[in-house]
């Protein structure tokens, strides 16, 4: 398990996380930032992290706590525990840091990372996505990743309770 500390090491507290993207920023990096619940890791959640990762020099991606995803999606969700999420989303190489949060949204989060970039799948315009107000009012932008069709968890368990 030590050779894969690498991955939890990309894990931080909201403290440690204001910390680094102060770091970060005085290094003139361009911090990007997305969030979801990402309970089932499919090919869009891969497209979406990859495209945002090409928009800077860091990505920090907002994972919701299992109680926020409960909260949002309903008592039979998530699938997955919110340290396993976590550490997937950690795993990916194209993902520097990751951060839970238990509020229904990232707006919090986004006002301690302050991005450069703020990011979200196709199933959001940018009037709707939490936090854009407060990016673009600093100077940054908001994407809008195209929604890769045929990807959802929400269809994938639909799937998988059919069989």
């Amino acid at each position: 398990m030590q050779k894969l500390q690498w991955i939890q090491d990309k894990i931080y507290s909201r403290e440690v996380l204001q910390r680094e993207c102060n770091i970060w920023r005085a290094a003139g990096k361009k911090i990007v930032f997305t969030n979801g619940c990402f309970d089932i890791l499919h090919h869009g959640h891969l497209v979406l992290l990859a495209e945002a990762a090409s928009m800077g020099n860091i990505l920090i991606v907002g994972v919701n706590t299992d109680r926020s995803v409960q909260r949002l999606k309903g008592p039979e969700r998530p699938l997955s525990n919110e340290m396993d999420r976590a550490f997937q989303v950690a795993a990916m190489l194209c993902t520097d840091a990751v951060c839970l949060f238990d509020e229904d949204t990232p707006d919090a989060l986004i006002r301690v990372v302050r991005p450069d970039v703020l990011v979200k799948g196709g199933d959001y315009t940018v009037e709707q996505v939490v936090g854009a107000d407060f990016v673009k009012s600093n100077g940054g932008r908001v994407e809008i990743i195209p929604f890769v069709e045929g990807y959802s968890t929400t269809s994938i368990v639909a799937r998988i309770k059919k069989l």
